[in-house]
């Protein structure tokens, strides 16, 4: 299928907001916790304190029962493997890489990704029993959500094509790319930015369980479904 050749290049701003997106509602979610956790706390040393001395005070105010979303938003940026991710994107726009993609990146790549895709597949088996005990409803999200991303990049796709002429093959490609799991830049940017997160939710459900079907499911069925509409 024909598609354009910088269809390909529009996975790192897919993939950067959705890294950002979930460390941001990641840091939000422990900061409600520790915050319920403090506020219970307190209302049981002011239940202690009142019953002592025969009244019952009210415990923080308004403002300590909200979560200051922007401060986790920029925390969140400001971590070293989104900044990681940023400062290799904008070095690939702004700078020219070509020199050290011929000499390093393109002879080794698909040997270097062999072992790391080898190595988190071994990571990923050894997780899947865990995943079951501990993350079921991950493993479930993992298999729906590569067809359900995939139609809607199929949708928005489609709209580009009859709008501009985007090829169905880019279409194609835009599909894949939003079933796919982040399992190369995913699992090192939460380990970093979310460290209390489980590995075998993430990696297990991912590697495991939405890889295979975004592989063996989502790409016959969206170049089968761009073929059928193409006529």
């Amino acid at each position: 299928m024909v598609y354009e050749p910088w269809a390909a290049a529009l996975y790192p701003f897919m993939d950067i907001p959705a890294l950002v997106t979930a460390i941001v509602l990641a840091n939000i979610y422990t900061n409600k916790q520790k915050r319920d956790k403090y506020l219970k706390n307190e209302k049981y040393l002011n239940e202690l304190s009142g019953s002592a001395s025969g009244y019952s005070g009210e415990s923080g105010g308004p403002e300590s029962s909200k979560v200051q979303i922007w401060p986790i938003v920029k925390e969140s940026l400001q971590g070293s493997a989104l900044t990681a991710l940023l400062l290799g994107l904008a070095l690939g726009l702004l700078t020219q890489p070509a020199s050290v993609y011929e000499s390093f990146y393109d002879p080794l790549f698909r040997g270097f990704l062999s072992v790391l895709m080898l190595i988190m597949g071994m990571e990923a088996a050894a997780r899947l029993a865990e995943l079951r005990k501990v993350a079921q409803w991950y493993a479930v999200y993992a298999f729906v959500a590569p067809l359900a991303h995939g139609l809607i990049a199929f949708g928005l796709g489609m709209i580009a094509h009859y709008l501009t002429n985007f090829t169905l093959g880019g279409v194609v490609i835009l599909a894949v790319i939003a079933a796919s799991s982040s399992d190369i830049s995913g699992p090192p940017t939460l380990r970093a930015g979310i460290p209390s997160a489980n590995p075998s939710a993430y990696i297990g459900a991912s590697t495991a369980v939405g890889t295979p079907v975004a592989i063996a499911l989502g790409i016959p069925f969206f170049m089968g479904l761009a073929q059928a509409l193409g006529g």
